[in-house]
């Protein structure tokens, strides 16, 4: 008898999920390495300077210990808990009673991507902003549910609209993601927003999932803000916490999640039967990073505040149309007229040796504009710049810019 040949494909919803733009982008500059070309990468968002040592030698310490090479205890261990309470405190005014909790995550992105699948159902609506942290909008595919834009727009500084939203599918949202300071526009938001965001999610039974990797690298003198600092929070939201961004430690991949009780308890609880927590010798590094004093943090931020200096005000000397973002460390560029994001990426790459992010890749509300990281030197920032003059690389106002008052022009774009 034959035997019946079976094919074996991935599930639907592997379909749904949307294109990852980005991959054009790595041929173009494996490509261009591949040519020789001295290429500058502002593509990725990921510090390029190492990880401070004090938190390298605590992993080393613990490394020595045999009890940590065993199972980690799921919600994490004591220490590390206790650390991230003492930092929720200090940094955020958030004291931990009886109805707040926190839990280990695997970093941020593992945590994220694990909220539809607890908390919902098929066809349960998940608030995705847009353009966004492409995780949002792909867990939720991922767990069956449907993912519905949070347009963010430059003339609302890239704050959500959220009485806006189509009110058939506010009656059938679970979740609403947040993510201020945000990637990749760069935008903040003010504890009066936060309040609305708060009282919007409460009128409208969601969660509230508050996305703070970025929350100490912000450049308008306001202190790193908490969603879990507004009254009425603590039972609607789960807030999740990197020390990625914060401390250079996006390779340690270790985070935390704090929130109402419950929530933090029916979360962790489905992370017990897919993975088996964080490392416990990178909890004890983690925990070293958190009770750090707050000099090193501020030094950080003084790097990133120089180069978003040098390179905000050379895109604009270029005649280049820059938002005027106060958080994270990328900058949010407009495109030139008549040209898509992937394609004036992918132009950069070719001709300039300049690698940026489409903003497509975000969402479709991203298009037209691209993203630079602030993950390079000052002398990498300042040599891309001078390609960019060379090679007369000017956005929208440019052009009046160059016809006002520079010497040469920009040239048109076809």
């Amino acid at each position: 008898m034959q035997k019946r040949r079976v094919v074996i494909a991935a599930s639907e919803r592997m379909s749904k999920l949307p294109p990852y733009l980005f991959a054009e982008m790595d041929r173009l500059k494996t490509a261009a390495l591949r040519r020789g070309v001295d290429l500058i990468d502002f593509g990725i968002g990921d510090p390029d300077e190492p990880t401070p040592p004090e938190i390298v030698e605590a992993a080393r310490e613990a490394l020595g210990r045999p009890e940590f090479h065993r199972y980690p205890r799921n919600a994490g261990s004591d220490f590390f808990i206790e650390a991230a309470m003492r930092w929720m405190e200090r940094e955020f005014s958030v004291r931990m009673g009886d109805d707040l909790a926190i839990g280990a995550v695997i970093g941020t992105k593992e945590g994220l991507a694990h909220v539809p699948l607890v908390f919902c159902s098929s066809g349960d609506v998940v608030l995705v902003p847009n353009p966004g942290y492409p995780v949002y909008r792909a867990a939720s595919i991922l767990a069956d549910a449907v993912p519905v834009d949070v347009p963010l727009h430059r003339e609302n500084g890239f704050l959500p609209d959220l009485e806006a939203l189509d009110r058939a599918a506010l009656r059938s949202a679970r979740v609403l993601f947040v993510n201020y300071p945000n990637n990749p526009t760069g935008a903040v938001m003010s504890h009066d927003v936060m309040k609305q965001v708060v009282d919007f999610a409460r009128r409208e039974d969601l969660l509230l999932v508050s996305d703070n990797s970025y929350s100490h690298i912000r450049f308008d003198g306001a202190k790193p803000a908490s969603f879990l600092s507004i009254e009425g929070a603590s039972g609607i939201c789960l807030e999740f916490h990197s020390l990625s961004k914060t401390f250079n430690m996006t390779g340690w991949r270790v985070g935390f999640v704090v929130g109402g009780r419950n929530l933090v308890r029916a979360f962790m609880s489905a992370k017990e039967n897919i993975d088996s927590g964080v490392f416990t010798a990178i909890q004890a590094a983690a925990a070293r990073a958190l009770d750090l004093p707050a000099a090193g943090l501020a030094g950080r931020l003084e790097t990133y505040g120089r180069r978003r200096e040098i390179l905000v005000s050379g895109l604009a000397n270029l005649g280049w149309d820059v938002f005027d973002s106060q958080g994270t460390f990328y900058v949010w560029a407009a495109v030139p007229r008549g040209w898509t994001s992937v394609d004036f990426a992918g132009r950069l790459v070719s001709q300039a040796g300049i690698a940026v992010a489409p903003g497509v890749g975000f969402g479709s509300w991203g298009e037209g504009y691209v993203r630079f990281a602030l993950t390079v030197s000052e002398d990498m920032i300042m040599k891309a710049l001078g390609r960019l003059e060379q090679m007369e690389f000017c956005s929208i106002k440019g052009r009046a810019a160059a016809l006002a008052g520079r010497r040469r022009s920009c040239r048109r774009e076809s």
